[in-house]
């Protein structure tokens, strides 16, 4: 369980800074797909992440392509929120940052199929 607990926190700090230095490489195309790729980004360094952290963890399993995939799913999902939902009328509270959204989501969706 404590591995597990490291593993997330390595993903949270990877994919939050990592997310800026790698995605400033890829010209912008508007912003759906500028959110869609940001999500895909940081649901391939939560999986690296988890796939090194397996090796070097005690008690982690190996993640396989299933969970990339569902981490690429959460991440979506929190794209998702963060660019539709003020289009109908709502908004998130202001006291949570809309950009660690899509990484809840990718962290969410790698813990649900590890």
């Amino acid at each position: 369980m404590l591995g597990y607990l490291v593993l997330i926190a390595l993903q949270i700090i990877a994919a939050w800074f990592g997310k800026g230095q790698l995605t400033a490489y890829i010209p912008n195309q508007g912003a759906i797909i500028d959110a869609a790729v940001e999500a895909a980004v940081i649901a391939v360094i939560v999986w690296i992440v988890g796939l090194i952290g397996s090796f070097v963890l005690k008690d982690v399993r190996t993640p396989g392509s299933t969970t990339l995939v569902s981490a690429l799913i959460g991440a979506l999902i929190g794209a998702a929120i963060v660019y539709f939902l003020p289009q109908f009328g709502y908004s998130l509270p202001s006291g949570i940052n809309q950009g660690f959204i899509p990484v809840a989501g990718a962290i969410l969706g790698y813990l649900l199929r590890r």
